[in-house]
């Protein structure tokens, strides 16, 4: 018998002799019983050493491929192929990258130019040290809890025990952990809503209630709901901010009800008109709210930092629901930010940004104002990111879409966070991520293509 075998770049000779003959197996084209070129023999064959022969001969052996008998050789293994093998992948397929658009409305961006990065180096390189290594406890780290307890004392009038409060990676893990603890029968959740708050419903099978949007906020349901899902402070995607009477309502209905209400408290830090709104944690004292909040918008997205508050009823049984769960969250990255908060620093960056944000929701405004003019209604500007833009007749949201891909703009459906009726004639226009140029340049570009049907 005699092989030929191409011994490719990158690779070792042994693994490409025994990926050769392993390939010929799997096809059959060697015959089970048929005896195998010696070692000897087949280094001579390929000029290579015996040495190299051997490792390929080893390997096949340990899987099965061949046998051998003493004293008279390697011989092919019996091996029942149900399949026909495809040829191994000459290249590897490499995941595509995403292609980024010219200019990006997409709701959710943070401006990536205003963040302190030398600082946030220089606390990262401070905490990354032996003694940082293990493990931290799955709840969070004790640091950054009793940061986030000071900081939702002073920010948001929320008192609360640091014990009460659990770290997670992103919104949607804390509310899928949240749901296997408390099993909700149904689940109530604005309509529209959040998209990916939804989905973690649907993927725990929990059937959910769509509750439905006034002038107010988010409506008390009719219908027996055992969780409630909402987000106040700039409802999302609309951005109306919930009023204090209907914000009593939905407390006075969860006391009633025996229901938990999830405040999520969604760009509460960036509110650009009158004083900041009580939460409907501090109205409750904590009693039927589970409070959610996070660091994406107010320090960077891939930070990947969120957290839940408790009522303190609850916590002795989370706690043992998750007795064996491990953090998720880089030990590390939240003792940088426990620092930041600690230093003053946080806060500090969240007054600047509100005053950017501030400056480029004036422009974003001004500019619809004067390229798509009175046709194009703004509305949820008071808080946050983004704004919907309420479209003329003669555009549908997946036309007004669809020509803006065309000049390399990104600007985000409505639709898609309905689960029922759904509106096609609104879109999301964030501007976190955007310069004051941009923005101006991009709403003069999408006038171009928008104002006539």
């Amino acid at each position: 018998m005699e092989l030929q075998v191409t011994f490719p770049s990158g690779t070792t000779k042994y693994m490409a002799i025994y990926e050769h003959i392993k390939q010929l197996i799997l096809q059959q084209q060697l015959k089970a019983h048929s005896r195998m070129p010696s070692k000897r023999e087949l280094a001579n064959q390929l000029n290579v050493s015996v040495f190299t022969v051997q490792e390929a001969y080893a390997q096949l052996l340990s899987e099965g491929y061949l046998y051998s008998t003493e004293r008279q050789g390697y011989f092919i293994g019996e091996i029942e192929v149900p399949f026909q093998e495809k040829a191994a992948l000459q290249k590897e397929e490499l995941l595509p990258t995403i292609k980024e658009e010219s200019l990006n409305f997409r709701n959710g961006q943070v401006d990536p130019t205003e963040f302190p990065y030398k600082i946030w180096n220089r606390l990262y390189q401070n905490f990354l040290a032996p003694a940082h290594i293990a493990n931290g406890a799955w709840q969070g780290e004790p640091e950054l809890r009793n940061e986030i307890a000071n900081y939702l004392r002073r920010s948001r009038g929320l008192h609360c025990h640091a014990k009460q409060i659990y770290v997670f990676s992103g919104t949607q893990q804390q509310l899928s952990c949240l749901c296997q603890f408390l099993i909700p029968s149904k689940v109530g959740i604005e309509e529209p809503g959040f998209i990916r708050a939804n989905a973690v419903f649907h993927q725990l099978n929990i059937p959910v209630l769509p509750l439905r949007l006034d002038s107010e906020g988010c409506t008390v349901p009719k219908q027996p709901v055992t969780l409630l899902y909402t987000t106040p402070a700039h409802q999302y995607p609309l951005g109306t901010i919930m009023s204090i009477n209907r914000r009593l309502e939905l407390l006075t209905w969860a006391k009633a009800s025996s229901s938990y209400v999830v405040e999520d408290d969604y760009d509460s830090e960036f509110r650009y008109r009158g004083a900041s709104i009580p939460t409907l944690a501090h109205l409750d004292s904590l009693n039927q709210v589970i409070y959610f909040g996070t660091f994406s918008k107010t320090l960077l997205p891939s930070i990947r930092i969120s957290y839940l508050v408790l009522p303190l009823s609850l916590v002795k049984e989370y706690e043992a629901f998750n007795a064996l769960q491990k953090s998720t969250v880089s030990k590390i990255d939240q003792l940088v930010v426990a620092e930041f908060i600690k230093t003053g620093r946080y806060e500090k960056h969240i007054a600047k940004m509100r005053t950017l944000y501030r400056s480029k929701r004036k422009c974003l405004i001004e500019a619809i104002d004067e390229f798509l003019g009175e046709d194009f209604s703004v509305r949820g500007d008071e808080a946050g990111l983004h704004i919907i833009v309420q479209l003329p007749a003669f555009l549908t949201e997946r036309e007004a879409i669809a020509r803006a891909h065309s000049l390399g703009i990104a600007v985000d459906a409505v639709s898609h966070m309905y689960q029922e009726t759904k509106s096609t004639d609104r879109v999301i226009i964030g501007y976190g991520a955007l310069s004051v140029g941009e923005i101006r340049k991009g709403i003069q570009s999408l006038a171009s293509v928008w104002k006539s049907p």
